[in-house]
């Protein structure tokens, strides 16, 4: 997917969603509320934002020390404004992994090794999101008592989750494995007509590469790098907390009951399912779904736009700062390679003109 046309479709389903959400939930009684909302509590919006955004800039430094790479807290910020920006623009938001490989690269880090970098930065957040998805139905009434579609969700949950476990044990353990079975799908893909023309043995190789780079990088990290890979760990549990901080803080500026913990693991288990999302940056499903699940915490007319506020603190500013650094720092053109899968080019050029 071009630059041009993930950026178009996440605002065109962002906006317009938005807009539908707001002016069929939000009644004059919302509205006072807002407006005469405790404007302090801005500031500490704000706070916990940055607050997150330094933990996820200290992860990357800290990830990159423990395979024996240094990277400045600065770079580390950069890193994570390319994140949101590149997950905005991509299905199942797995564009900002280019852009960092990308970064990291000019920084001094092998593409090996940046890929291992991103991908470890990932798997904190993904794996810690799903523990708490599944306890958050256990210890949060309000999502059990949502009815079908809430039950729905949360086997799919479930699945999602003892899937990634079960992923990332065999890929330590058993990497073999792994290999085998991608290796199986691949010849089973290549049997439908619209897959025909997979080059099946390329796609094997360079999978059975990014896995033994996996594999090594982690027996690194977990060796050597230990103290660097707990702390990055921790700091992945400090991102969450801070992040899913805002909400609360929101909700307790308008006057409302705040229960932090059901606040804090009702937006575990919907950014988790986030992550799952074909929609550029999840937009859309994000907001009317953070209006379905904000409604079984606070009352139904204010739930709708605070999931648009809240959305805008933690989502919107990373993605608006994302894109000045990737215009800035990269260049619209580079970019554009960059995410429409031209990494691979965009690099190999980086070295020719070094």
């Amino acid at each position: 997917m071009s630059l041009r046309k993930g950026l178009a479709i996440f605002l065109f389903l962002t906006l317009g969603v938005s807009t539908f959400i707001i002016s069929r939930s939000v009644d004059k009684n919302a509205l006072e509320a807002f407006m005469n909302m405790d404007k302090i509590s801005i500031v500490y919006a704000l706070l916990f934002v940055f607050a997150a955004w330094s933990c996820d800039a200290s992860r990357f430094c800290l990830t990159a020390r423990a395979m024996g790479y240094k990277i400045r807290f600065v770079r580390g910020l950069v890193l994570t404004w390319l994140h949101y920006f590149g997950c905005a623009l991509t299905p199942m938001q797995v564009g900002g992994g280019p852009f960092q490989v990308y970064v990291l690269y000019k920084s001094g880090v092998p593409v090996g090794s940046g890929i291992a970098i991103t991908l470890i930065r990932t798997l904190f957040s993904t794996f810690l999101l799903s523990l708490a998805a599944p306890a958050a139905f256990m210890l949060v009434p309000q999502l059990r008592e949502g009815g079908v579609l809430v039950k729905g969700v949360f086997y799919y949950v479930g699945f999602l989750s003892l899937v990634m476990w079960v992923i990332f044990i065999l890929s330590i353990v058993k990497a073999k494995v792994i290999k085998k079975f991608c290796g199986a799908v691949l010849l089973w893909l290549k049997k439908f007509k619209c897959f025909s023309k997979l080059n099946v043995h390329r796609i094997y190789h360079v999978i059975c590469s990014e896995v033994d780079s996996y594999s090594e990088n982690v027996k690194r990290m977990v060796g050597p790098g230990l103290p660097y890979f707990i702390g990055a760990f921790l700091l992945s549990i400090g991102h969450l907390f801070a992040l899913f901080s805002v909400l609360p803080v929101l909700m307790r500026s308008l006057g409302l009951a705040v229960d932090y913990l059901h606040a804090v693991l009702a937006q575990a288990m919907f950014m988790f399912i986030l992550y799952f999302i074909p929609t550029p940056g999840a937009s859309g499903v994000a907001e009317g779904g953070g209006a379905a699940i904000f409604s079984l915490l606070m009352p139904a007319n204010i739930a709708g736009i605070m999931a648009v506020v809240c959305r805008f603190f933690t989502e919107y500013l990373a993605i608006f700062m994302g894109c000045i650094v990737a215009i800035r720092m990269i260049g619209w053109g580079t970019a554009e390679r960059i995410i429409s899968g031209q990494q691979d080019e965009v690099i190999e050029g980086e070295k020719n003109n070094g």
